[in-house]
């Protein structure tokens, strides 16, 4: 970031992640477990077999459309894509059926399996079939307030390598109201780009929008909470410095609020915890299968059964209630 300018905070989160020299655009950030950060998919292919079970069911609930897409926004490297289309669902099989792996870093892109449609943003129009986004609304651009004796809006100056935090007047609608009371040096982020990123797909999708991520049900449990603890950066598996520095070389993220996104685009049909919604579509089903198979060739195992053994493990994992299975899975169905 060069130059003398003043920026709002969602303005320079947007340059420090999706920039010309961002986090995600120049390829630094990257999921897996040589990457930044581990998301369901990279704990193995359990996540997106049990994800493809769901979609296979909405995809025959639809009435089997031939004409079906799999839409997976800010896919990274295809790691979901590719135990997806593993697991072989039946709404894969049509002819003008695909799964659209949907990322904005071309260095990531290039590592999508040949199996799939890879782009850089999603197609224009219509869109039929099943929207995925697999911790994605944490990393849209928010703005930031800050209780400052009174809820001021954070700016950001740049002056050349300098970079500093300025508070200025709330300008403009808000999707929620910040509370009376809240501590002095509090902050909340206000999600607006989320909630009309969600809306947006809402307005053209005919089929269901899938969104998991680290949420919290109202914006003001976050005034309870150390705004350290939700205003986070990543780097290699760490906790990263503070938001304002290492600039394009560190992930920007927050717990999604859920109350902004539905006072934008309405209320979800469903809202569940990760355990659940991976225990409703058969995970446990699939466990057992793992298990089975497992014991009976364990004296001699072959490839096919060491995967059905990392079932078990994986499913610890992603059932966590204190890790992954404590994160929401949002449903909007058009």
């Amino acid at each position: 970031m060069t130059g003398s300018r003043l920026v709002r905070f969602d303005d320079f989160m947007n340059e420090a992640l999706y920039g010309a020299s961002g986090f995600y655009t120049s390829g630094a950030g990257r999921a897996g477990r040589r990457g930044d950060f581990i998301t369901a998919p990279e704990v193995g292919p359990l996540f997106g077999t049990v994800l493809a079970r769901a979609v296979d069911a909405w995809w025959i609930e639809a009435g089997r459309p031939d004409d079906f897409r799999v839409y997976e926004i800010g896919a990274g490297p295809g790691t979901l894509a590719r135990s997806f289309v593993a697991a072989e669902p039946g709404c894969l099989v049509g002819e003008s059926s695909r799964y659209v792996a949907v990322e904005v870093s071309a260095r990531q892109r290039a590592s999508h399996p040949e199996s799939v449609t890879s782009l850089a943003e999603l197609p224009d129009g219509e869109l039929e079939g099943v929207v995925i986004a697999n911790e994605l609304l944490d990393n849209l651009p928010f703005r930031l307030l800050v209780n400052d004796g009174g809820w001021r809006e954070a700016w950001v100056a740049i002056d050349g390598d300098s970079v500093s935090e300025v508070l200025r007047p709330i300008e403009g609608d808000l999707p929620i109201d910040p509370p009376n009371s809240a501590p002095h040096g509090a902050r909340l982020p206000i999600q607006t780009r989320a909630g009309e990123f969600v809306a947006a797909i809402r307005g053209r999708l005919r089929g269901r929008l899938v969104v998991f991520d680290y949420a919290v049900p109202r914006t003001e449990v976050l005034v309870g909470r150390l705004w350290r603890d939700w205003l986070r950066t990543y780097k290699e598996h760490e906790r990263g410095a503070h938001y304002l520095r290492d600039i394009g070389r560190q992930d920007i993220t927050t717990d999604v609020c859920i109350d902004q996104i539905e006072r934008i685009v309405g209320p979800a049909a469903a809202v569940r915890s990760q355990a659940q919604f991976l225990q409703r579509w058969g995970i446990d089903e699939l466990v057992a299968e793992g298990r089975r198979i497992w014991e009976a060739e364990a004296a001699r195992p072959g490839l096919s059964a060491m995967k059905m053994r990392s079932r078990i493990s994986e499913a610890e994992a992603l059932l966590d209630p204190t890790g992954l299975g404590s994160f929401t899975v949002l449903e909007w169905a058009s």
